[in-house]
């Protein structure tokens, strides 16, 4: 088995090093723009040899886990070079542009478009973990624009990270992202921005900030190089979910100026109910 990855990272990495754990025959090449990833990478045993397109027709599966924006010209390149029974997969966290950057290209029975809603705050090939997938959600979109023949062989390998299958069209996909994910990360980014602001003028902040704060800080140190292209594509569903925030953060601001904090615990303590949802995701 010969699996490429484009793109060694979080999500890529790990992607091969379970794939290494269930195949220990296959090989794993490596593509990278960045030459000191590629090196880690190969020094890491995260992959085993550099490769170059012009190594992709040999291919069984090929991983693209670059930035969107990135994966928008890299995908077509590399429908171009693989071969007949190659598959392709994406792992992006936005898909409308992804699925019509490929929807007329003439292997798009080879791609399907996935999303495995796993990761860290961490990035680059140190930051593979192996069995991250494990017992994590893997949505499909648009899985019958796929060949069965190539659709089985890649739920199948999925299946064996662990991962639960879900399917969803590209418009709903992003949709939802957008207040679980997106959101989640502007959110964590900002109040980052609001302590480092205020830590100008009162140095001691930070040696008040206990577990809460880490924890709920811990994605703004995620990578802008992933994050910005990520909000771009999905602006519509980004601003719209952001409005929806403010308003519920203004309507918590106006009850704590009005001195109503049997509204404040009611609010509260309606929300709480997220840790059925969470204890549900879970299981």
């Amino acid at each position: 088995m010969n699996i490429h990855v484009i793109g060694i990272g979080l999500i890529g990495g790990s992607m091969v090093l379970d794939i290494k754990s269930l195949h220990p025959d296959a090989t794993i090449y490596g593509i990278d723009n960045n030459e000191s990833h590629l090196a880690e990478a190969i020094a890491l045993g995260v992959v085993d040899k550099a490769a170059t397109f012009d190594d992709l027709a040999e291919a069984d599966f090929v991983i693209v886990s670059v930035p969107v924006d990135v994966a928008l010209t890299l995908l077509p390149k590399v429908l171009d070079a693989i071969g007949e029974d190659t598959i392709v997969f994406e792992v992006g966290s936005t898909k409308i542009p992804i699925c019509e950057a490929v929807a007329n290209h003439p292997r798009r029975r080879n791609f399907i478009a996935t999303h495995p809603i796993a990761g860290t705050e961490f990035s680059g090939p140190s930051a593979a973990i192996k069995d991250l997938f494990q017992g994590k959600t893997n949505i499909i979109c648009e899985v019958e624009k796929t060949t069965f023949k190539l659709q089985e062989k890649a739920l199948d390998l999925f299946k064996s990270m662990g991962m639960r299958i879900r399917y969803m069209d590209p418009k709903s996909h992003d949709k939802h992202i957008a207040y679980v994910s997106h959101l989640s990360h502007i959110s964590s980014f900002m109040l980052g921005k609001t302590v480092i602001d205020k830590e100008k003028d009162e140095q001691d902040i930070f040696d008040m900030a206990g577990s809460g704060f880490e924890s709920t800080v811990r994605l703004a140190k995620s990578s802008p190089a992933m994050w910005t292209p990520i909000f771009k594509q999905n602006k519509k569903q980004v601003i719209k979910t952001l409005e929806e925030y403010i308003a519920n953060l203004s309507h918590f601001k106006d009850l704590l100026e009005k001195d109503d904090y049997e509204a404040i615990f009611t609010e509260m303590q309606s929300v709480n109910k997220i840790k059925e949802i969470l204890n549900g995701m879970k299981k």
